[in-house]
């Protein structure tokens, strides 16, 4: 009964129209210019910021922030203020506290662990209490297109040039400090300075990440494009490249798709993002047998030379 159910609606075109429609495609695409806008800005901090997160290994540290930030946003939301604003206010102060209490691994795990539920809470109940758009509440979770007007564009454009800049100035310190924080240390470099101080830059990144892919998964952004690049490149240049890349082809494609669709935009940034991993994870790995083969071959010409 449960199959006939489940294969009549895989039968229903209906189905397939809310998940790619390109009907008037070419008019719905004049109305997310600032999307198209605010998803490049996304995937160039998304790509930039990952790489610390990978190097670090903060990827649970995201998802503490995405969750106050989203807290922050639902009271901004609830109480007619500015959400971008809202959504800022909550990642910073998850971030600082993330960045003064944790300052060893198990020490900001115990810390985010606790901010996850409690920011999450304060994001329920403030929905909860708002009365308006159910498009609005859901926006926050799971991301929209058609949401980032003229004031919103503003806060993130201005955001995004304050985390370029910090990110430009703690580049070389901050990836010295994460090869070899010891030495690092020893060499003069303020490791604990510049931990607080990117805790903050990634708590602005995420902020505005979640505008558009929504609170939830905001790892798609900040921490797939990244991992995807570090399968195959441990160059210093080329891995933020590839990571940016690898954000901006997530944003503009899930952006694209949803556009022609009813679907929330971030099931389509996710699943691009997590192909391009997998097919780097496969690509990485079939390298490493190739190399693996080459090594173990060697020996064995060797001694028919001899």
């Amino acid at each position: 009964m449960i199959g006939e159910r489940l294969l009549a609606a895989g039968d229903d075109p209906g189905v397939w129209k809310q998940i790619f429609n390109f009907e008037n495609y070419g008019e719905l695409l004049g109305l997310v210019h600032n999307s198209l806008l605010a998803g490049a800005l996304l995937g160039l901090l998304g790509g930039l910021a990952g790489v610390f997160v990978i190097m670090r290994d903060l990827p649970f540290a995201v998802h503490g922030i995405s969750e106050l930030s989203f807290a922050g946003a639902a009271a901004a939301l609830l109480l007619g203020l500015n959400v971008v604003a809202g959504s800022i206010v909550g990642s910073l102060l998850a971030a600082a506290a993330i960045g003064v209490l944790g300052v060893r691994a198990r020490d900001r795990n115990s810390i985010i662990g606790v901010i996850m539920p409690f920011g999450l809470g304060l994001g329920v109940l403030f929905l909860s209490l708002y009365k308006g758009r159910t498009v609005n509440k859901f926006g926050l979770l799971t991301g929209q297109i058609i949401a980032v007007d003229t004031p919103q564009m503003s806060w993130l454009v201005g955001t995004s040039a304050v985390v370029l800049i910090a990110l430009a100035i703690v580049w070389r310190p901050l990836t010295f400090a994460g090869v070899d924080p010891v030495v690092a240390e020893s060499r003069g470099v303020p490791v604990r300075a510049l931990s607080l101080a990117f805790m903050l830059v990634l708590g602005l990144t995420v902020a505005l990440c979640v505008q558009i892919v929504g609170a939830l998964l905001v790892l798609s952004l900040l921490v797939t494009p990244a991992a995807a690049a570090a399968r195959i490149t441990a160059s210093a240049v080329l891995l933020p490249v590839l990571s940016v890349v690898f954000a901006l082809v997530s944003m503009e494609g899930g952006i694209l798709l949803a556009l022609g669709s009813t679907i929330p935009i971030s099931p389509y940034v996710t699943t691009i993002s997590f192909v391009i991993y997998l097919v780097c994870r496969l690509s990485a790995t079939r390298r490493g047998d190739r190399t693996s083969r080459t090594t173990r071959s060697a020996p064995d010409r060797a001694a028919a030379r001899v």
